[in-house]
């Protein structure tokens, strides 16, 4: 049984110590005037949920009992209730023996009471020890109490949970429960890039340079700045117990993975819209074995790579030849991010709507709208329509956004899906398939580069869908070859169902008719 479940059975004051010994596994202990005493570590219980610092104010009128006599006080003080429990070193209270202006209550039961003279002196223990305080929440940090615990007892320290690829989005969280939240005005959509910026400091300095947000500190007092925008913490409570849970930074061979992950902290319906789902590396080798296989071995060499989502670039990452890649995506966060993180330091990057830049009133692609297409692959997307000699191939590499319109529990609805400006002005002969954010993608693939060869990761409601019938009549490209893994793979995917890797040559028409694909 865990500690959670058994302080949910707790009935008395007793059971909730019995169920922190169980927990702990004490054996040298003793239930005295300190609800619970050992050499290393004492503590003070609560069967109903109490303030810490209430709980810490009585524990200590015993502790500066034994103080003043010259005997043994323990090097940790604990506090503990049903809900949470609180860990300090025992040497940053000191201080406050020696705090003149403390008038001490005789008895410690007396604490309790809600008197004036209770309330100064809690008020006072608080000034000398709220800072030094961890607070953990039994229901969510049961292992990381009893992991710093078990550690201070044995080795005479407080151990902080190191931050890894495992717990990334449990830490971030609980960073939003004890930072983020402190943080005035901040869009939700953000978080991601201050955590990233509070993680990747040791405190001191940050230790990975170009991150799009910045931690700075005034005094000791934490700041953190964002598109020019400076955040300040209502309370700098939160950080604190935070950051004496959890060790910072991460460890130097996790940061740059850890940094890729952004798109898995990005809140449901944004990530739904954007297609910033992570597609794992081990499925990317796949891919790539797939795209060997189909198109030669050479094809890295010999085609022009435009992921036009390529959220923090992991599709393009196993590629070997990063001159030959242009990378766009809707968030120019994750352009900083991958230039954070070193990633594909050679390919072209550039924020770009792909959806909604560059299409007229008619439909028409026209690059000067925005200026953002770079001139060079404009020049390939050109020359490859007009089958120039030496022109290389184009290859549409990418993992699109599967959302749709709808209000419906399912996997990626999305109200408003629809309105982008492609859809509205291009799209009147696709049918109800211009819901589907992944078929507007190839409904503009198709117009803008109609000779390209596309891989794509999606959906296969384009392949026999009853709603896509009219988008097969509009779009049929041969098809090359594929294979099909379950949604479960991907970070942040609700619901179970199929999704397809699978290639296209669009140079060449195919009516769809049956399409082998491999598990």
């Amino acid at each position: 049984m865990t500690l959670t479940q058994d302080l949910k059975r707790a009935k008395t004051e007793e059971d909730v110590k019995d169920a922190y010994v169980r927990a702990l596994g004490l054996k040298n202990y003793s239930k005295n005037l300190v609800d619970i005493q050992t050499k290393e570590i004492w503590f003070e219980a609560k069967e109903a949920g109490t303030s810490p610092v209430a709980m810490f104010a009585q524990l200590l009128i015993y502790v500066k009992l034994d103080h003043d006599r010259g005997k043994h006080i323990p090097p940790f003080l604990c506090v503990i209730d049903r809900e949470k429990a609180a860990m300090m070193e025992t040497a940053n209270a000191l201080a406050l023996f020696k705090d003149k202006t403390v008038a001490w209550p005789k008895a410690a039961s007396s604490v309790q009471n809600k008197t004036k003279a209770s309330q100064e002196f809690v008020s006072k223990v608080s000034d000398h020890v709220a800072a030094h305080y961890v607070v953990y929440n039994i229901d969510s940090h049961e292992k990381q109490f009893i992991h710093a615990t078990k550690t201070a007892i044995k080795e005479g320290r407080i151990i902080r949970t190191p931050i890894t690829p495992d717990n990334l989005r449990q830490v971030f969280d609980r960073w939003i429960e004890y930072i983020g939240s402190e943080l005035g005005g901040v869009n939700e959509a953000d978080y991601a890039l201050l955590f990233f910026a509070d993680i990747m400091h040791d405190g001191k300095q940050a230790v990975m340079a170009n991150l799009p947000a910045r931690l700075l500190f005034d005094g000791e007092k934490p700041v953190f700045v964002l598109n020019g925008q400076q955040y300040d913490l209502v309370s700098d409570r939160g950080y604190r117990n935070f950051w004496a849970i959890y060790h910072r930074p991460p460890d130097k061979d996790s940061r740059t993975y850890l940094l890729e992950r952004r798109d898995s902290l990005l809140p449901l319906d944004e990530r739904s819209f954007k297609g910033a789902f992570y597609t794992p590396l081990k499925v990317v080798d796949k891919a790539y074995d797939l795209l060997a296989e189909t198109l030669g071995k050479n094809w890295q060499q010999n085609y022009i790579v435009w992921d036009m989502c390529c959220g923090v670039g992991n599709l393009e990452v196993k590629h070997s030849n990063h001159r030959n890649i242009f990378m766009s995506t809707l968030d120019k966060a994750d352009i900083d991010v991958m230039k954070a993180s070193h990633t594909c330091v050679a390919a072209t990057k550039f924020q770009y709507d792909y959806l909604n830049d560059d299409i007229n009133e008619f439909g028409q692609i026209d690059y000067g709208l925005t200026n953002k297409v770079p001139p060079e692959l404009q020049q390939a997307i050109a020359d490859a329509k007009a089958g120039k000699k030496g022109a290389k191939k184009i290859l549409v590499l990418m993992n699109p956004p599967y959302a749709e319109v709808g209000t419906g529990a399912g996997s990626g609805n999305k109200a408003g899906v629809a309105t982008t400006k492609f859809a509205a002005a291009a799209m009147e002969d696709f049918g109800k398939a211009r819901s589907e954010l992944f078929a507007q993608f190839l409904a503009r693939i198709k117009l803008e580069i109609p000779n390209a060869a596309i891989a794509m990761f999606s959906k296969l409601k384009h392949l026999n869908a009853p709603n896509f019938e009219q988008f097969r009549n509009e779009w049929q490209p041969k098809y090359l070859g594929g294979f099909v893994i379950e949604s479960k793979m991907f970070d942040g995917m609700k619901g179970r169902f199929p999704i397809g890797f699978l290639l296209w040559n669009s140079a060449e028409q195919e009516v769809m008719t049956t399409v082998e694909i491999t598990a």
